[in-house]
């Protein structure tokens, strides 16, 4: 069977068009009972299952893997006759065992074009056009050797474990470039490794690790956002936006949570553990062992039971505390992240850093205080139209559905309860519980709490000691 079509970059043409009929009438007769398949698109790589007729619209739209000449992974034996000189590698030479975590990874952050049903159905949910360029981009990066005949190392992988080794022992951004510079006299002259530390961030960003810059006011009066973007001067105090030269006086780094609670759900893996807390969470009286067992998760849901009726629905906690980033304690700075935890998974993963979804780092050298709200802005926008919901993909399910997440409770320090509140925790009504109720008494300046033993059981001995 003559399989040049398969080289054929022209999906359009007829030559490919009915080679992909050929090999679809060659996978009808092992197909599963649900009519399912292994997907050799250059998306999916023989790594995924779908209907078959998901399969020749991915092949239509994506194109048929270029070294799988070979149908093993769909019924045909293992030395077919195949013109010569072709190739017989089913994943290109220089990807490994090792890269699969990366393949999966990169799919995961991708995620998936909705594909539940025919092809008429993928039409209507595909990705915009210049986001799936972007992501052709990546697969394209990932598949390419780091220079010719380079049987270890893609262009994509590449770099990754060059930015983890970076990371790990604190490389400067100087020692890198230099480092880059090296690499490249010692490589072949024809090479895909970034010449520059902004090619590496730039295409680190296209896999979604990148995040967005907020100016804000040298009073932390406002964020130049949206409406503000533009203005040259604080709408609230007048003080100018730019130090000099475009030069802000701050600057807020904000991490979209959006897509990455998407990416729990594009994962199989990921997408089952987030429905533990109803489904495998074993219930008992009297027994805490998850945030779903207590009082406030389920006075939640009696409120809000469209919410909790859907077992996806994310329920976060939000946490922030200062800290010093720099390692001398002498210097005088003061850096606060915004992270938020999804207590949909099981504890052992909910605890976990990697879940801890980071969403704002606010600078300054010194606590945001009573203006945090500000900084909070951007967070409480997104978070709105995550209450609503957003369409999102299901991969345990294999369904498209509305991704919904609201933040439940905060867990901070008693300080940093002040700021998340609003209210004082420090003078006459510091309580956050008793409120206007706190009893308090004077003494010279300071302010002492007292009537604690109002609160014991009546029979208690401490209420009758002195």
């Amino acid at each position: 069977m003559d399989r040049s079509w398969i080289a054929n970059p022209d999906r359009l043409s007829a030559e490919y068009e009915n080679g992909v009929g050929e090999f679809v009438t060659f996978v009808r007769g092992s197909l599963d009972v649900q009519g399912l398949t292994k997907c050799p698109c250059n998306r999916c790589m023989n790594r995924e299952v779908h209907h078959i007729d998901s399969v020749r619209y991915h092949l239509l739209i994506y194109g048929f893997l270029k070294d799988y000449i070979h149908w093993t992974e769909h019924g045909e034996q293992s030395n077919p006759q195949v013109p010569l000189g072709s190739p017989i590698q089913d994943t290109p030479p220089c990807m490994n065992e090792q890269d699969d975590e990366m393949v999966e990874a990169l799919r995961d952050a991708a995620g998936h074009a909705y594909d539940i049903g025919s092809s008429s159905d993928l039409l209507s949910d595909m990705r915009p056009p210049a986001e799936q360029a972007r992501y052709d981009k990546l697969f394209e990066e990932l598949h390419n050797p780091l220079y010719d005949d380079c049987m270890k190392f893609s262009a994509l992988t590449f770099i990754v474990k060059l930015m983890n080794v970076k990371v790990l022992y604190k490389w400067s951004d100087r020692s890198f470039v230099a480092l880059l510079k090296l690499l490249h006299k010692a490589l072949p002259v024809v090479n895909r490794c970034p010449r520059t530390y902004y090619e590496t961030k730039k295409l680190l960003c296209d896999v979604g690790l990148g995040y967005e810059h907020i100016d804000v006011c040298k009073h932390d009066c406002t964020l130049f956002y949206n409406e503000h973007k533009d203005d040259d001067v604080c709408p609230i105090c007048g003080v100018s936006h730019y130090v000099r030269k475009k030069i802000p006086h701050k600057r807020l780094r904000y991490f979209p949570i959006t897509p990455r609670l998407k990416r729990l759900y594009s994962s199989k893996h990921t997408a089952r553990a987030m429905r533990w807390h109803k489904e495998q969470r074993l219930e008992e009286d009297g027994k805490l062992r998850h945030p779903a067992d207590g009082e406030a998760w389920k006075k939640f849901d009696s409120l809000y039971p469209e919410f909790a009726g859907d077992p996806r629905s994310v329920r976060m906690g939000l946490a922030s505390d200062g800290f010093n980033p720099f390692s001398h304690m002498s210097t005088s700075y003061s850096m606060w992240p915004v992270i938020l935890i999804p207590y949909n998974l099981p504890p052992w993963l909910t605890m976990h850093r990697s879940n801890y979804l980071l969403s704002l780092l606010i600078p300054g050298s010194k606590s945001p205080g009573k203006d945090f709200d500000v900084f909070l802005r951007p967070l409480i926008e997104e978070l709105k139209v995550l209450w609503d919901g957003v369409q999102s993909f299901d991969s345990y399910q294999h369904a498209s559905f509305t991704l919904r997440a609201s933040v439940i409770w905060t867990v901070s320090d008693f300080p940093a309860f002040t700021y998340l509140s609003g209210w004082s925790t420090q003078g006459k009504l510091a309580c956050p519980i008793s409120l206007e109720d706190t009893r308090y008494k004077s003494i010279r300046s300071k302010i002492s709490y007292i009537g604690h033993r109002s609160f014991l059981e009546m029979s208690h001995s401490w209420r009758n000691s002195k």
